[in-house]
């Protein structure tokens, strides 16, 4: 089964490459990646150049000028882009474990999407991380996480879940299975048919919307929070604007009471015009 991992990033190469040679380790091969970029300087256009060589992966850049948080209209763009029928969605601070893809592609099934999750890792554990740790899969043993600087948790029991563990967690947690754009998955006819992110939305929830209007396509959502595992690097979040937030969930309600499927501002007003960006 073809993969297209659509990948947002901005600004962020030294994050980037670590997420790009978890990539190109993984044991599922039949993948793409399209990088979804929100406006980052050269560095990452010349980081992507790079890793290309390095590593071979089948790597598309989809780029557009920096105004501000545009992340949904990168991702409709990027999606736009991609060449298979089920598309996985991540974000450019998470390297996924070898098994990640291998687990979108196994549990994907028609009528659903997946929603995953991430472990997030303090600043001082992100830097330690290098390429050798990421090829080897040291990074996500816990006690080498431990030893550079992770703190204990119940949460841990996701990167330490075995094959049915992770089964069992998945089927018990407590936590609602909703899309997650650092970690989810869908089939592109589903994407489509709910005319992609809704690029009215900035910071904050604007996934969660997404995963809204899947649901009310009738699109059933489905844990892979303890199998399709990932670590979060840190990283400052000055973007984020507790009234937007604010406004993204009032939105987001609004769609799920109303059971609003399609956006108006979506994937299909770039079908009628020519968007500005760039491909490289």
């Amino acid at each position: 089964m073809k993969l297209s991992v659509i990948i947002s990033t901005y600004n962020s190469p030294e994050w980037l490459e670590k997420v790009l040679w978890g990539y190109s380790v993984q044991s599922h091969s039949d993948f793409e990646i399209i990088i979804a970029d929100d406006g980052s300087a050269e560095a990452t256009r010349q980081l992507i150049d790079r890793m290309r060589l390095e590593t071979s992966l089948p790597i598309t850049h989809v780029w557009q000028e920096d105004r501000g948080f545009r992340k949904c209209r990168i991702l409709n763009l990027a999606t736009l882009e991609s060449t298979s029928d089920y598309l996985v969605f991540t974000d450019g601070d998470c390297i996924p474990r070898r098994d990640f893809l291998e687990v979108h592609a196994t549990e994907a099934e028609p009528g659903h999407f997946l929603s995953g999750g991430y472990h997030k890792l303090p600043m001082t554990t992100s830097k330690a991380i290098g390429r050798e740790d990421i090829i080897s899969g040291c990074c996500f043993d816990l006690d080498w996480l431990k030893a550079h600087g992770l703190k204990p948790g119940y949460k841990n029991s996701k990167l330490t879940a075995n094959r049915w563990q992770a089964r069992l967690f998945n089927t018990l947690t407590p936590t609602r299975c909703r899309f997650k754009g650092s970690n989810g998955s869908a089939w592109k006819k589903d994407v489509l048919a709910v005319n992609g992110f809704d690029e009215t939305m900035a910071y904050g929830g604007e996934d969660r919307e997404f995963g809204v209007r899947l649901t009310n396509l009738g699109v059933k959502p489905k844990h892979v929070r303890y199998n399709a595992i990932v670590v979060h690097l840190d990283h400052a979040r000055g973007y984020v604007d507790p009234t937007i937030v604010e406004t993204n969930k009032r939105h987001r309600l609004k769609s799920d009471k109303e059971g609003i499927i399609r956006t108006e501002h979506g994937i299909e007003q770039h079908l009628q015009t020519q968007p500005t960006g760039d491909l490289t």
